[in-house]
């Protein structure tokens, strides 16, 4: 019988690593089959599919994600991005960080490579690995502690707090911040850009990047009892709305967005990994894997980082790794900063992942060879990795 599970992980995580270097949302969902074929009975199986299909707090969870690249989407068509770069004042050093980073908390697919001819512009100077660096690192940086994306999902996996996650992980950005700054920008002189500041034309491209944040944690925080996807819901909704509202697009535009954005294949990102999970702790492979020799430092910091350097993605190791711990330290084992861990290290192995398309993508606008690339980073990516394997050694 085990020789059977180990098959079926095997493939299953085989199969999950290779289909989403194309398909994330299909890779999920194949490896939660696969798994399912090999170590569970077809009822039970079918039992767990009903199971995640049912639950309304995941049903919800994927609607609300499947309408955040509507958000980013509507943005570009309406050219408020165009607005918040052309309305920036600030020396050449804040530029570099601020604009990918305002690409990287705006809900859009190809980000990086929006942000991409601004690094150019803004750092004609620089060599072609270090504008891909750079390009990378501050629009990622933003996204590690932004609430509303890959923390979103992983912290329901979790079932950690969103928002304690995103407070455990502010000295990570902070950390993060620190030698992007030191390792990437040294050398680069303050001249102030040409953009000018217009503060009242800022105000809304930003309301609508703000809005379902801060909507959602209040809501849940004056109503602790509520479901928290529904205000979740209302606020990605509501910044939709402002979108639409204040600028000149109309209903009939959700046509077009939706064909560009295809927002499904976020909703069915997070059916198929909460469909992985299920599969997984209904499984025996989590006493399988249970009984290997593994320490917690090695799961959640090396593992992790591999992981995502080999996925170039952050759910799917999440997905392979909760269930691993869960199944060797119980259910209940998983701290807050214990997760904060496991997911800073995930985030730095994808962040430099040469299959994460912002890495492949900014590589290519720029010219620039793998290897360049990952001279800049290597050190600071060292460092970052150290720090959580130290702050794992003393607190874990």
């Amino acid at each position: 019988m085990s020789e059977l599970v180990w098959l079926g992980l095997f493939l299953s995580f085989g199969f999950l690593v290779l289909i989403a270097r194309k398909t994330l949302w299909l890779s999920l969902i194949v490896g939660a089959l696969i798994l399912g074929i090999f170590t569970l009975p077809l009822e039970k199986m079918g039992y767990e599919i009903f199971r995640t299909l049912r639950e309304p707090s995941i049903l919800l969870l994927a609607f609300g994600v499947g309408l955040i690249p509507l958000i980013g989407g509507a943005m570009e068509e309406s050219r408020l991005i165009d607005v918040l770069v052309e309305n920036l004042r600030v020396n050449k050093k804040l530029f570099l960080i601020f604009t990918p980073g305002m690409f990287g908390m705006l809900p859009m697919p190809g980000g990086a490579l929006l942000s991409a001819p601004l690094i150019e512009k803004g750092g004609e100077k620089l060599s072609p690995g270090r504008k891909t660096a750079i390009n990378v690192w501050f629009r990622h940086i933003v996204v590690l502690v932004y609430p509303l994306g890959a923390l979103l999902a992983t912290t329901k996996m979790a079932g950690i707090n969103l928002y304690k996650a995103v407070f455990y992980l502010i000295p990570g950005f902070i950390l993060l911040f620190s030698l992007g700054y030191f390792f990437l920008l040294k050398g680069i002189k303050r001249a102030i850009n040409h953009y000018t500041f217009n503060f009242k034309k800022l105000i809304l491209p930003f309301s609508a990047v703000l809005f379902a944040p801060i909507f959602h944690f209040f809501s849940i925080t004056l109503f602790p009892r509520i479901l928290p996807e529904i205000p979740l819901v209302i606020g990605i909704s509501g910044s939709l709305f402002i979108v639409f509202f204040f600028t000149h697009l109309e209903l009939k535009d959700l046509k077009k967005l939706f064909r560009k954005t295809k927002p499904w294949r976020f909703s069915l990102i997070i059916i198929g990994m909460f469909l992985f999970l299920h599969i997984f702790k209904a499984s025996e492979a989590s006493k399988v894997l249970a009984e290997l020799s593994f320490s917690k430092i090695f799961i959640i910091v090396g593992g992790g980082a591999c992981l995502g350097f080999i996925t170039g993605r952050v759910q799917v190791p999440v997905s392979i790794i909760l269930p691993i711990y869960y199944a060797k330290y119980g259910v209940n084992s998983m701290s807050s900063f214990t997760f904060t861990i496991m997911f800073f290290s995930i985030f730095m192995g994808y962040m430099i992942s040469p299959v994460h398309p912002c890495v492949s993508v900014s590589l290519e606008f720029f010219n620039a060879k793998l290897k360049d690339f990952f001279k800049v980073l290597i050190t600071p990516t060292i460092i970052s990795l150290a720090v959580a394997f130290l702050l794992a050694l003393i607190f874990i």
